[in-house]
């Protein structure tokens, strides 16, 4: 993992987010091009560029460990997007509360809320 990229797009244990912007984030003192999912298990890479590619099988890992998670924080980019109702409404079935917003505000939220030790997660699409 020395040269800079997560191994099998999976970096286990909880980390907060210590920069984002230029396509990807920066953690653990390794960097990662592309969208990515901070979960209770670790962060991973989250195949997904945009609000639009949202579907169940993009959101599956975060339900996977649903038992683990308050809330989940979407980053939704540059700009906030809705979230469709149906979306919305799995979240609330598996009983994840969901706060869309912009990326930035999203990993510095859950960046406060780690260091809060919260069963908080995030899914952050990347910006330029």
């Amino acid at each position: 993992m020395s040269d800079g990229r997560l191994y099998d797009g999976f970096l286990p244990g909880r980390h907060q987010i210590d920069a984002y912007g230029n396509g990807g984030f920066r953690f653990a003192d390794m960097s990662h091009r592309g969208s990515i999912l901070a979960l209770p298990s670790g962060i991973r890479a989250w195949p997904i560029g945009s609000v639009a590619e949202l579907s169940d099988e993009v959101l599956e890992p975060i339900f996977a460990e649903a038992e683990e998670i308050e809330l989940l924080l979407l980053g939704t980019g540059v700009d906030v997007a809705a979230i469709p109702g149906a979306f919305r409404e799995r979240f609330r079935e598996a009983k994840i509360g969901l706060d869309v917003m912009q990326t930035g505000a999203a990993a510095r939220t859950y960046n406060i809320l780690l260091a809060e030790n919260r069963k908080v997660a995030a899914a952050l699409i990347a910006v330029p």
